[in-house]
């Protein structure tokens, strides 16, 4: 997909009806909430989709920090955490799905007990040893630590964009890994072009 392909406001609902009717795979892509969002889950929400088949969809929310430190994450499981420099990133809301269980989105993608490879060396790991090795070696050095993510079923992603909830660009690593969480959501806009702000409401609900 390219960004800003002839996409404005006005056009979103025609574009997403596309995008849902072409069978467009959405892996390594942002998933930007409508204003029209109504889940508090996933309003104002930036998602990146870590897996999207003809199963379903899997992504983490980026751009929603907890009251947690990866620190404070790090006393929570007994993981000592040697590599200070990672002591105050926020742990994120990774979505409504799981939300007592962690997921570490991370480049490179590494040799962990459980790993989803997504796309150009990136990872998404649900086992302990990526988090004890961020602790004791400081390694991988670009991580999201997100409790929770964010699941579709079949076909019920493709139906979302149809009803006009998603606005999707494909994803950026600087975004994910060298962005504070409050500037995810604006930059991944301006991947398409134009502001949130003056985004206006159109038609359809998640």
């Amino acid at each position: 997909m390219t960004p800003g392909a002839g996409l404005d406001a006005d056009g979103c609902a025609d574009y997403n009806a596309v995008v849902a009717q072409q069978d467009v795979n959405l892996t390594h892509h942002f998933l930007i909430a409508m204003p029209a969002m109504v889940d508090p889950n996933f309003a104002r929400t930036l998602t990146y989709i870590c897996e999207h088949n003809e199963q379903g969809a899997l992504g983490i929310v980026i751009n929603r920090p907890l009251d947690m430190t990866v620190e404070a994450l790090f006393e929570r499981i007994d993981i000592p955490l040697e590599a200070r420099r990672f002591a105050a990133l926020p742990v994120m809301f990774g979505g409504p799905v799981q939300t007592d269980r962690g997921f570490v989105l991370h480049r490179p993608v590494g040799n962990w007990q459980a790993t989803l490879p997504v796309k150009d060396e990136l990872g998404l790991t649900s086992s302990r040893d990526v988090l004890q090795s961020v602790g004791s070696a400081g390694e991988p050095r670009e991580f999201i630590v997100s409790l929770g993510y964010a699941g579709w079923a079949a076909g019920q992603l493709e139906h979302e964009l149809a009803q006009n909830a998603w606005l999707t660009v494909a994803a950026d690593t600087q975004i994910l890994f060298a962005m504070p969480p409050e500037e995810r959501l604006p930059a991944a806009m301006q991947l398409l072009g134009f502001d949130l702000a003056n985004l206006s409401d159109v038609a359809g609900h998640a």
